[in-house]
C-alpha cells in the first residue's frame, strides 16, 4: 500500500489536484493519503485568534477527507501544519513516512510557496518523488459551489436550516462553510459559539449536506472578511435575529459586507431557538 502526502492550502479543492489524486489511485487502488494544511493568518483584522486560524486549516482538512472518502473511496488522515509550508511538510514527512509527496500551489505569479522554492527544497531534503500541481483557483474557481454562512444565535433556527437544505437540493455539489463569530473574547464565549456550531453541523450532516465550520472573530464584520480571505466563497449568507433584536443589523452588517465584497450576499432573519446547546469545557 503506497503512502502519499498532500500539501495544500487554498488550492485543496481544485480540479487539477483531484485529477492527480485520481491518477495515483488508479496506479495503486490501496493508496493511503495524508493531507497537510499549513496554517495561514488572514490579513483582515488587528487581532488574529490562533484558534480561528487553526480551525480554518482544519476545515480544509475535514472537507478534503470527506471528499476523498465519499467521492473516491479513499480514507485519509490529516494534519494542521506549521505556518511555514516547508516546516509543515517536513514535520508531516517525519510523522507519516510517505512514499511520495504532492504539493499543490497557485501559479507562480501569486504563489508565496513557489517564490520560496518550496518544491525544490522538499525534493532536496527528502529524496522522495514530489509531484507539483498548479491550481489557478483565482481564475478557475473550485469544481463546486461554495457558500460562506455567517450566523450565531440563529444557527439552528428553522429559517436558516431550511434555506440551506433548499440550496443543497438545488445544487448537489454545494459546499457550506459555517462561520460563527463568538460574542466576546472570553473562553465561555468561544465555548458557546462552538456549541452552536457543533449542533448546526450535526443537523445538516444528518441531512446529507457537505458542510464544515469554525468559530470566528467576536466582531461579525471582521469575522466575515476573514472568512472571505480564507475561503473562496461564491456567495455569502448572513443570518440574523429580526431587526428589533439584532445588534448585527443595528451595526449595518449586511450593507457593510455587500459594499466590501464582489459576490452576492443573502440575508435571512429568524428567531433565536428556544434552547441553547449545553456549554462544556
Amino acid at each position: 500500500m503506497g503512502r502519499v502526502l498532500i500539501v495544500a492550502n487554498e488550492t485543496i479543492g481544485g480540479q487539477p489536484l483531484q485529477d492527480k489524486v485520481a491518477e495515483l489511485q488508479e496506479a495503486d487502488a490501496d493508496l493511503h493519503v495524508t493531507v497537510c494544511v499549513p496554517r495561514t493568518n488572514p490579513r483582515h483584522g488587528n487581532l488574529i485568534y490562533d484558534e480561528a486560524v487553526f480551525q480554518a486549516a482544519q476545515v480544509r482538512i475535514d472537507l478534503a477527507r470527506i471528499y476523498l472518502r465519499e467521492r473516491m473511496g479513499i480514507d485519509a488522515v490529516g494534519d494542521v501544519g506549521d505556518p511555514d509550508a516547508y516546516t509543515a511538510t517536513m514535520d508531516a514527512v517525519r510523522e507519516w513516512s510517505p512514499d511520495q509527496i504532492v504539493i499543490s500551489t497557485k501559479p507562480m505569479s501569486s504563489s508565496g510557496w513557489l517564490h520560496r522554492d518550496l518544491v525544490e527544497r522538499v525534493e532536496d531534503a527528502t529524496g522522495l518523488p514530489v509531484h507539483h500541481v498548479i491550481v489557478d483557483i483565482d481564475n478557475e474557481g473550485l469544481p463546486f459551489h461554495e457558500t460562506l454562512v455567517v450566523a450565531n444565535r440563529t444557527t439552528t433556527s428553522d429559517a436558516l436550516l431550511n434555506r440551506l437544505r433548499e440550496m443543497s437540493r438545488e445544487d448537489k455539489d454545494h459546499l457550506f462553510i459555517i462561520l460563527v463569530p463568538q460574542e466576546g473574547g472570553a473562553g465561555k464565549d468561544f465555548l458557546a459559539a462552538r456549541g452552536r456550531l457543533g449542533q448546526m453541523l450535526d443537523k445538516l450532516r444528518r441531512d446529507g449536506l457537505l458542510v464544515a465550520g469554525l468559530v470566528g472573530d467576536p466582531d461579525p464584520y471582521t469575522a466575515t472578511m476573514q472568512g472571505v480571505e480564507l475561503f473562496h466563497a461564491d456567495d455569502i449568507l448572513i443570518s440574523t435575529l429580526r431587526s428589533e433584536r439584532s445588534g448585527w443589523l443595528r451595526a449595518d452588517l449586511i450593507e457593510r459586507v455587500r459594499r466590501a465584497v464582489s459576490c452576492p450576499v443573502e440575508h435571512v432573519t429568524a428567531d433565536a431557538p428556544r434552547s441553547e446547546p449545553e456549554v462544556t469545557a
